[in-house]
């Protein structure tokens, strides 16, 4: 079968989208003989993985190694969840190994996610690597990526997400963020705040803590910065090629923990200047160039829209600012909305491709209901997808306005079907979006 028609297999395969167990994983990656002989990075935590997960692999990449990375989910295809050698491999690649997980796991049901995850580890495995990262999907203590011991975790920011399956406070995520940890390995956690479960699970289980303020702090000014750790130290860096507010946090756990491994995986400063400068990751505060501006950001819950609000108010003065924005039904979308509606103009509500999808006339009513409508000229609309969305808001905007394209993976992966959209302020309505 074609990458496609196993994707569409394990939709059909279980019953529910989420399982949260790990035992029927745990028995096929057994099967599977799925294992790393090299070091291996889990990455967890509420927002701010992607970006972990990019920082570690284009550091160990400048630094010479062989790096597969398991990141997700897609933006537009599905082997962007698979990258070896800083690259995603071929769709045809994976199809072998969907092909053996399928005979492996017998009776045995696996989720969506559970079914790709072994899949794209076994892919990963057959790869000569010098290092394996792996991002954890939901929670950690019992997602598929758990099967895997790894030799270093590393935890980013905590807060509310899922929270009918992590719970309703944040020592709750945390406890789950920390099933991931393992007895005398190393935990780097980036949280400045962590809640108090995380160090309770590290004492309990023995595991090597690593707490951002306490193990490794950073500073810096206007232009650089540094870092210092246990036996470490960078200076004069310049600031990670990924913009927000939240990335010196994120790079400050990267370099805990390949700080953690430095005898197995040495890096030196300038694979870190250079991997920090370099670094890509699409749809995280992804500004494109031309006017008006088009930012997309993937934050779907109200502490990465707190942070993007941030990062928004911080780009100097725009006119006004068109929002395009999708969610999932099951987000708190009244959370969401109040942190970034004062830096909105003009709202543009689009439906999203899959069932789980908030429509995009639930999103307006979420926005009237909260009582967000202030001044109250600020307009809505609503549309069948993104891009008629991005299209309106083009259609609606000036040269010197801001349109933000933001919310669930699959608004921004919408706009990005065909390629970096180049919008053309107040474009006549029957017009697409260019592409280059």
């Amino acid at each position: 079968m074609t990458l496609d028609e196993w994707l569409a297999h394990c939709e059909r395969l279980h019953p529910k989208s989420i399982d949260m167990t790990l035992d029927r994983v745990a028995t096929v990656r057994e099967r599977l003989g799925i294992a790393f002989d090299c070091p291996t990075i889990v990455v967890a935590g509420t927002n701010g993985k992607g970006s972990t997960c990019a920082m570690l692999e284009s550091i160990a990449l400048h630094a010479g190694y062989r790096v597969g990375l398991y990141i997700k989910p897609h933006l537009v295809h599905f082997q962007e969840r698979c990258r070896v050698g800083g690259a995603p491999v071929a769709a045809e690649s994976l199809e072998p190994h969907f092909e053996a997980v399928e005979a492996a796991r017998g009776n045995i049901t696996l989720t969506y996610f559970e079914f790709t995850t072994l899949a794209i580890m076994r892919r990963l495995q057959h790869e000569p690597l010098d290092l394996v990262l792996l991002e954890v999907g939901l929670g950690g203590r019992l997602d598929a990526v758990n099967v895997i011991d790894a030799d270093c975790a590393v935890i980013t920011s905590i807060d509310l997400d899922h929270t009918e399956f992590l719970g309703n406070d944040r020592d709750s995520v945390g406890r789950e963020k920390a099933g991931i940890m393992r007895t005398g390995r190393p935990v780097v956690v980036s949280d400045p705040v962590p809640p108090a479960s995380l160090a309770e699970r590290a004492l309990e289980i023995g595991a090597d803590l690593r707490q951002l303020g306490r193990d490794f702090t950073f500073n810096g000014d206007r232009t650089q910065w540094q870092w210092a750790g246990r036996n470490k130290r960078f200076s004069g860096m310049a600031y990670p090629a990924l913009r927000g507010v939240n990335q010196l946090l994120n790079a400050s756990g990267v370099l805990a923990a390949f700080e953690a491994l430095a005898d197995r995986l040495p890096v030196s400063a300038q694979a870190v200047r250079t991997g920090l400068a370099l670094v890509e990751l699409p749809g995280r505060f992804q500004v494109l160039a031309g006017q008006p501006a088009v930012v997309l950001d993937v934050a779907h819950n109200p502490h990465a829209v707190a942070a993007l609000a941030q990062n928004l108010d911080q780009m100097g003065f725009f006119p006004r600012t068109h929002a395009v924005f999708g969610a999932m039904a099951d987000k708190d979308l009244a959370g969401i909305l109040a942190r970034i509606a004062p830096l909105v103009d003009v709202w543009h509500f689009t439906d999203l491709a899959i069932p789980r999808a908030a429509k995009a006339e639930q999103l307006e009513a979420a926005f009237l209901a909260a009582g967000l409508k202030t001044p109250p000229d600020v307009a809505t609309h609503t549309h069948a997808n993104p891009l008629d969305a991005l299209h309106a808001a083009a259609a609606g905007a000036t040269t010197a306005d801001r349109i933000l394209v933001f919310g669930s993976f699959y608004t921004v992966g919408g706009v990005l079907q065909q390629g970096l959209p180049r919008v053309t302020a107040g474009a006549t309505a029957p017009q697409p979006p260019t592409f280059h």
